[in-house]
């Protein structure tokens, strides 16, 4: 058994350590190979592998990338190159319809009578991408709410007060973004896309259609049957099973990075990792 971890944010996105602190508590943490993912951006990747050498951690760059879909769908790519032109472009983009979508929960929020301003919000995240997590933890320090998940369930989710939406990449696009980019694109936290078997099975079959390589099976997300399914599906369907935390730190309790897995679970040689 080696302890991975292919699925965690730092500063640059929504997470609250930087590149260098996320590696180092990995290292402290006995994980054997890390992949940053931050949403949306891969400024953070340059840092990130660079500490990983001096740390002596196997990484792997990533991203994480919200699609358009009724519910939660999230598609991880990995090995992909971060100067890839295409993708930058589209980064670009996404990031725009981000900035648009946070003005209008501003909005929202102050006529709700919270007074939270966009200049907060981008100073809170103070990287690349300022997310719904950055308004959560304004909101709390500001005594609005108690934690993030009231924050989340009464105003920032998708059936709160100040929920605002916005454009997104269809599924099939961001795994071809991840492809172009030379890399091989995962499906995040299945059980946040659907509590239905029948349905993720159905999901995933379809986009493995579209290029999809593996499914997330490994997460704190999931209970062990919800683990042992997932893994079937994997392997009905010929997509092979990765591991992450989805670690972003900050206040509250939070799983730790870090998740224990065979040694030969993931081919890491498909990842450009060599154990």
């Amino acid at each position: 058994m080696i302890r991975v971890d292919l699925h965690t944010h730092s500063t640059f996105s929504d997470g609250a350590l930087s590149p260098e602190r996320l590696a180092a508590l990995g290292k402290k943490r006995g994980v054997s190979v890390m992949s940053l993912t931050d949403h949306d951006t891969t400024e953070g990747l340059p840092r990130f592998l660079a500490a990983c050498r001096k740390l002596g951690i196997r990484s792997v760059p990533g991203i994480e990338l919200s699609a358009e879909f009724p519910s939660t769908l999230h598609i991880l790519g990995y090995r992909i190159d971060p100067s890839d032109r295409r993708l930058e472009e589209a980064l670009t983009a996404i990031r725009r319809a981000r900035d648009i979508r946070n003005a209008r929960i501003c909005e929202k929020l102050q006529s709700l009578g919270i007074d939270v301003s966009l200049e907060e919000v981008e100073a809170e995240a103070g990287g690349e991408v300022a997310a719904r997590p950055h308004f959560a933890r304004i909101m709390i320090r500001k005594g609005y709410v108690k934690d993030h998940r009231t924050a989340f369930s009464l105003y920032l989710g998708r059936s709160g007060k100040a929920y605002a939406s916005r454009e997104r990449l269809l599924p099939e696009d961001c795994i071809r973004l991840v492809r172009e980019a030379g890399g091989v694109a995962v499906m995040a936290h299945p059980v946040e896309t659907s509590a239905s078997y029948e349905k993720i099975r159905s999901v995933a079959g379809r986009l493995k259609e579209a290029g999809l390589w593996g499914m997330e099976c490994y997460t704190s997300k999931h209970n062990s049957e919800q683990v042992f399914r997932y893994l079937s599906i994997a392997s009905d369907l010929g997509l092979f099973p990765t591991a992450g935390s989805d670690f972003h730190g900050g206040p509250g309790p939070a799983p730790p990075p870090g998740i224990r897995v065979p040694a030969g679970m993931i081919p890491w040689a498909r990842l450009g990792v060599s154990l």
